[in-house]
């Protein structure tokens, strides 16, 4: 896939609310600095959703789902304005990737260690 015409997959859909363009551009723009630490990336998408069984106030909860080399990331966030919660979210997935990357960096640096202690070798002859 050519960066240049297809960026970058991203997916937004709205549930019980008015997707605009302008959300869904901030939502992009915001997504964005995922891309910057991981390159295996193949998709994002991103459900926004107003959930309107509250009397009180209107929550809004922004759910996104990372499909990624390996195990995909899952990530929901809520609060009282949708913006607040699309910035929640982004902060929640860039630290889940970090530390997944970090993860993978530990496996990689460091190998488990083989313990010979109780283990009764054969002598050669």
């Amino acid at each position: 896939m050519n960066n240049a015409i297809h960026p970058h997959e991203i997916i937004v859909s709205g549930i019980h609310l008015e997707l605009t363009p302008s959300l869904k551009t901030y939502v992009k723009e915001k997504l964005e600095r995922l891309f910057r630490h991981e390159d295996h990336i193949v998709r994002i998408k991103v459900e926004l959703e107003c959930d309107r069984k509250h009397n009180r106030e209107h929550k809004f909860i922004a759910k996104a789902h990372v499909e990624i080399r390996g195990p995909n990331i899952n990530a929901v966030a809520d609060s009282e304005e949708m913006h607040k919660s699309i910035d929640l979210l982004v902060d929640k997935l860039d630290h889940a990737l970090r530390r997944r990357h970090g993860q993978h960096k530990d496996k990689r640096n460091h190998p488990h260690t083989v313990e010979w202690q109780d283990v009764a070798l054969p002598k050669a002859i």
